[in-house]
């Protein structure tokens, strides 16, 4: 097993080729497995063709991310430009993408995509050490579903949503085949080795919580509810009173302003998001966090997660610092899991939010530290991501906001 990463911030095709001639230079063959990404100021176009002129037959999983990117080289981000590739040497390992358009039934897509996969890596019915997946923003918890339906619920999927620069839906999916704006991309992972994971926030509980008693999509049907629609990511009611007023009182007046007439509060709420306890380690919970970005006409708060009455939602609270410091902390993590040395560490992939990228942007030399202080002298590549999938320590794969996942290949 090697890895190797390179970039660029030239948003030409000469430069898309010289990163790939230096990928090919440091693993000394063409890779296995390419797995890129870039902001949305690159023609994905030309980055596929160029590639695909190159290395034919290599299996390909691309997506976007807002901004730019980051290596173990820096963060790479000019004018809203970047671009990194992850190259895998693995002759002895097998690996397979596969992409569906997302339609009226996303959870029938990443069946498509995850079967198509396993046969691009001849190993059909096969267990694959791990699932790494990209999809459009707003279904990755049916699309989560998908995949386990074909795999099972005990393979860990990790993984980013694509993003753009702002937030409107220019975000895009490719593969070596094709290029998509609202699909899902699923590689297949059997490698010689072992991998490691780890899926956390930064982010602290507050005393302030309460109990989901209206959301969008949603029925009530007893405790839970039932999906009416293929989305409930709208927030109508905690404790019986309109989400934003309740919102708006445990953060302290935050979001007065749009009270009245509704409007974006994405940026805002960065340090203040909500959470749910997604399991226990011996007595103390862990979070799977929801980041409200608008308020509606009718007091309501959209989020980027699927939301159920009788969810019970704590307001958490975060710093700058810890936004900082928690990309090498999950990474020191996820070694610890696994009783592991960052010697033994081949590369690594990193999903950290956009909100949170957005948030520290001044200090993005300060996460890349951390990173190589948790790794040294470990090439990764780190994605800027518009929602973030991981498998939490429960063994449970979970779709979240303004977290972090880190995906290690042992040597």
């Amino acid at each position: 097993m090697k890895i190797a990463t390179s970039w660029t911030t030239d948003p030409g095709p000469v430069a898309v080729i010289k990163a790939y001639e230096n990928l090919v230079a440091q693993l000394g063959a063409m890779p296995t497995l390419f797995i890129v990404s870039c902001s949305v100021a690159y023609k994905v176009e030309e980055v596929l063709t160029t590639l695909r002129a190159r290395a034919p037959q290599v299996p390909f999983h691309g997506s976007t991310s807002c901004m730019g990117v980051m290596t173990q080289a820096g963060a790479h981000t000019q004018d809203g430009r970047g671009l990194a590739m992850f190259g895998i040497l693995d002759p002895e390992g097998s690996y397979g993408v596969g992409a569906a358009v997302i339609d009226e039934d996303p959870r029938v897509a990443a069946q498509q995509a995850i079967q198509t996969a396993l046969d691009m890596a001849d190993c059909p019915g096969a267990v694959p050490a791990m699932v790494w997946m990209t999809a459009a923003p707003g279904c990755e918890e049916a699309l989560i579903s998908g995949i386990a339906s074909v795999v099972g619920d005990d393979v860990p999927i990790t993984g980013g949503s694509s993003a753009d620069n702002t937030v409107t839906g220019q975000w895009k999916q490719f593969t070596h085949e094709d290029i998509f704006s609202n699909a899902v991309v699923i590689t297949a992972l059997f490698p010689s080795t072992e991998v490691m994971f780890a899926f956390h926030s930064g982010y602290e509980p507050t005393d302030v919580k309460g109990i989901v008693t209206k959301a969008g999509g949603f029925e009530a049907t007893g405790e839970k509810g039932f999906a009416t629609k293929a989305n409930g990511r709208t927030l109508l009611e905690i404790d019986g009173r309109p989400a934003a007023v309740v919102y708006n009182e445990w953060s302290k007046g935050l979001i007065s302003d749009v009270l009245a007439d509704g409007g974006n509060i994405l940026a805002r709420t960065t340090l203040h998001p909500l959470g749910r306890i997604a399991g226990h380690i011996g007595k103390v919970p862990y979070y799977q966090l929801s980041h409200p970005n608008a308020v509606t006409e009718n007091g309501a708060l959209s989020i980027f997660t699927n939301v159920t009455p009788g969810d019970e939602f704590v307001l958490m609270q975060g710093t700058i610092d810890s936004l900082v410091s928690r990309a090498g902390r999950v990474a020191a993590s996820a070694l610890e899991t696994y009783s592991a040395r960052p010697k033994d560490v081949a590369g690594a992939l990193v999903v950290y939010c956009a909100g949170c990228m957005l948030t520290v942007r001044d200090r993005l030399d300060e996460v890349v530290d951390s990173l190589r202080s948790a790794l040294p002298n470990t090439p990764f590549l780190g994605v800027y991501t518009f929602g973030e999938q991981g498998c939490f320590l429960s063994g449970e794969n979970r779709h979240g906001n303004l977290m972090i996942s880190v995906l290690l290949f042992s040597k």
